[in-house]
């Protein structure tokens, strides 16, 4: 059975910071994309930030939404089954559910359920 497990999210004043956790299990981690996404409210679910599997040569590719460059850092721990999301400088506008996902080579994909981050002062 796969289990993905966002924790973390919370009520965060402006400028202030948060680090998620998705904890995951059933699943060959270190075979899987991680990715974290956000949806606003009546807005589309995007992409935040993404850590690829590690390749034998050529380590994990990280990207990351122009809008959390330099403030989120996207990191795993494979021996951990984990993925994490360090946010800093929140904004208002970083207010929404964020999501991590796991994808692997086949195209096989699996989401958590979502962690809320809200920043207001």
């Amino acid at each position: 059975q796969v289990d993905i497990a966002e924790s973390g999210g919370g009520l965060v004043q402006p400028g202030g910071s948060l680090t998620l956790s998705c904890v995951t299990s059933g699943i060959t981690f270190s075979s899987y994309d991680m990715s974290w996404y956000r949806q606003a409210p009546g807005k589309e679910r995007e992409l935040v930030a993404e850590k690829t599997s590690p390749l034998p040569t050529a380590g994990s590719r990280t990207t990351y939404a122009d809008s959390v460059k330099g403030r989120f850092t996207i990191d795993r721990d494979n021996a951990r089954s984990t993925v994490y999301l360090k946010m800093t400088n929140l904004k208002p506008e970083d207010t929404a559910v964020y999501y991590c996902k796991g994808l692997n080579w086949a195209g096989q994909s699996y989401w958590g359920q979502g962690t809320q981050v809200t920043v207001s002062a």
